[in-house]
């Protein structure tokens, strides 16, 4: 019997959602996990065989990625992981067929930051690509935050974060002429903190 947690790894339990809603049933696409770390939401992918990409700002995570690729995918170049922000990826348009970026986009300094990373991710998606993205929102909690600019809130947990809400993510969904796979999906801890869960299909 397989492990479930060894052939998986530590996934989003929401990015784990859509591969059993068979999001990703050809091992051909080509997927960028923007803000990939050290790679935990990518050993289901690398296991089976897919074109896996990934950036990150931080040297040590995408030396860590490119390992975990050695050990799982050792076909895989290494080149296709790359330090890089979110801002400026270095991939031309309508690159990858899917693109993920799971507790990323709330790091955001401003609004005008986080429309610098939606729209470079969405640039190099291809039309009838799959956007996966979770991050951090005031939906739930909102008497709970306190604002400190620049759309970024300091929550009940202590940390200080860019928070979306339900009519920001309808906003810039239209603003992407974005099909909506699935209802925004939100997970509340404990009034902690808040977990939205944003799935689209690119048009054009």
């Amino acid at each position: 019997m397989t492990n479930v947690r060894e052939f998986f790894g530590d996934i989003d339990i929401y990015l784990f959602d859509q591969i059993q809603k068979e999001r990703f049933s050809d091992s051909s696409t080509r997927i960028l996990d923007a803000g990939c770390g050290g790679g935990r939401n990518l050993v289901y992918f690398l296991r089976a065989g897919f074109q896996v990409f990934g950036i990150d700002q931080n040297p040590q995570s995408i030396e860590q990625v490119r390992n975990l690729a050695k050990t799982l995918a050792p076909n895989l170049p290494a080149e296709n992981f790359q330090i890089a922000t979110l801002e400026e990826m270095p991939f031309p348009d309508e690159s990858f067929e899917a693109v993920i970026s799971s507790a990323v986009l709330h790091f955001a300094a401003s609004e005008t930051q986080f429309d610098q990373m939606l729209w470079e991710m969405w640039r190099v998606l291809k039309p009838g690509g799959l956007f996966f993205a979770r991050l951090a929102s005031s939906i739930g909690i909102e008497n709970l935050i306190a604002p400190v600019g620049g759309g970024r809130y300091l929550l009940p947990d202590g940390s200080e974060r860019f928070l979306i809400d339900e009519e920001l993510l309808i906003s810039k969904t239209n603003q992407l002429d974005g099909v909506w796979l699935e209802p925004l999906k939100t997970t509340n801890v404990q009034n902690l903190r808040c977990m939205t869960t944003w799935v689209l299909r690119k048009t054009n």
